[in-house]
């Protein structure tokens, strides 16, 4: 997409970005300007958005944000919007800490919590992102935007977009969950389900940008995403008291939020908020589709091949060809972190056993995440010392549920001892 007419002078509405330098080319280092709209660089690679984190330390204290609301824009100086830019916001809370205890005790630990981010607007974590690219690309001068989605990304970018006034065309597999998929048409997309992966449904965004004239909002493929999406890592940076857990699993499809906490974890470290190691970082991926774990298994930095016959229903983790995953391999290695893939009957099966045992409805996604812990567990990758955060990465209620089949007739006895 071209830079709209006007921007490369910065005269846009959200030009000087506060604390923002520059963009830089996560793989030649090559720099852009700030206040211009991007989407890839020049050499086809994911633009990282960079900080004088200098100038952000001395302007505010964790005192400061500690007394803010209580949402996510608490965190506004880590953010890409220039101080006069009101975001497109549809009221993004701070996400609770959920502790297991009936994990803790089947897996001997004593600090095992999930972070929910099924609590916020769309039901998904991928509301952070959306919120933020939305509210970077309408400063931006951008009118119109396209996305392939798995299903909760375009549902976020389809709200926000409509509450933006911008146009959204949304492509999502044909077997997209129905709740999801209807909710994207519901917020006002032009909404289309694709015979296909979302591959093909990334093909038809990018083939489209010419003719149809919309702003391509794959992942990574623009740079403010994974800036919404660090409010994950100062979250739960603060919820810890400013001293990180010891390691963090995360369901992994194109690994913007693994990329996104990494990079947070590590200007709180220069600016002097958090002290000690930081957290390992897993990327829980399926048996029916995980490239980034194979790639790492393998000791390779970049996802040499697509997965093909790709099977798994966790539709979160269903991206066979990520763009950014030598980013994240990146963040398995500088981590000392590690990849886990799981089968899609034990997600089914930990779901269930969570939400009976714990009260708590966990999407496939997050179930992956248990049942990666529960396996690195018997593997030794985790120690019962280590204090432990899964990320449920959506509302349990996007997902299908076995049907409640039981009926009784009115007017007849009930036989209370057959309940």
């Amino acid at each position: 997409m071209s830079t709209p007419t006007g921007s490369e002078n910065g005269d846009w509405p959200g030009a000087n970005s506060t604390f923002i330098t520059h963009l830089e080319c996560s793989k030649t280092g090559e720099h852009y300007p700030k206040d211009t709209l991007h989407g890839l660089s020049r050499a086809g690679a994911p633009l990282v958005v960079r900080y004088d984190l200098e100038a952000l330390g001395r302007s505010v204290t964790k005192e400061m944000v500690t007394a803010r609301p209580h949402d996510m824009w608490r965190y506004r100086e880590f953010l890409p919007l220039g101080e006069d830019v009101e975001p497109v916001s549809l009221g993004e809370s701070v996400t609770p800490m959920v502790r297991l205890g009936t994990v803790e005790k089947r897996l001997g630990m004593s600090d095992i919590q999930v972070k929910d981010e099924g609590r916020l607007p769309t039901g998904s974590f991928k509301g952070r992102g959306l919120s933020v690219a939305v509210s970077m690309a309408k400063a931006l001068g951008v009118t119109r935007i396209a996305i392939p989605t798995a299903g909760n990304a375009g549902s976020a970018l389809a709200a926000y977009a409509t509450r933006a006034g911008m146009e959204s065309f949304v492509f999502t597999p044909a077997d997209t969950p129905e709740i999801t998929a209807s909710e994207i048409a519901f917020h006002g997309a032009k909404a289309w389900r694709v015979d296909g992966l979302i591959g093909d449904c990334a093909k038809i965004v990018s083939d489209g940008v010419d003719e149809m004239g919309w702003f391509d909002f794959t992942t990574l493929k623009e740079p403010y995403r994974v800036e919404g999406k660090k409010t994950m890592g100062l979250e739960l940076a603060e919820q810890y008291k400013w001293e990180l857990p010891n390691v963090i699993f995360f369901p992994t499809g194109g690994g913007v939020c693994l990329i996104a906490m990494w990079k947070v974890f590590h200007d709180l470290k220069e600016i002097g908020w958090i002290k000690g190691a930081l957290p390992r970082m897993v990327a829980v991926q399926s048996t029916g589709c995980g490239p980034i774990v194979r790639a790492f298994d393998a000791g390779e930095r970049e996802v040499m091949e697509p997965w093909e016959n790709v099977t798994t229903n966790v539709h979160g983790v269903r991206v066979p060809s990520p763009l950014g995953g030598a980013m994240v391999l990146d963040v398995l290695y500088d981590s000392n972190g590690f990849g886990t893939m799981v089968d899609d009957d034990a997600v089914q099966a930990a779901r269930e056993k969570i939400c009976t045992e714990e009260g708590f409805h966990l999407c496939p996604e997050g179930a992956a995440c248990v049942v990666a812990l529960e396996m690195e567990r018997t593997s030794g990758r985790v120690g019962p010392e280590d204090r432990v955060v899964l990320f449920n990465s959506a509302s349990g209620l996007k997902s299908p549920m076995p049907p409640m089949t039981q009926f009784l007739e009115s007017g007849k006895a009930v036989d209370y001892s057959a309940l």
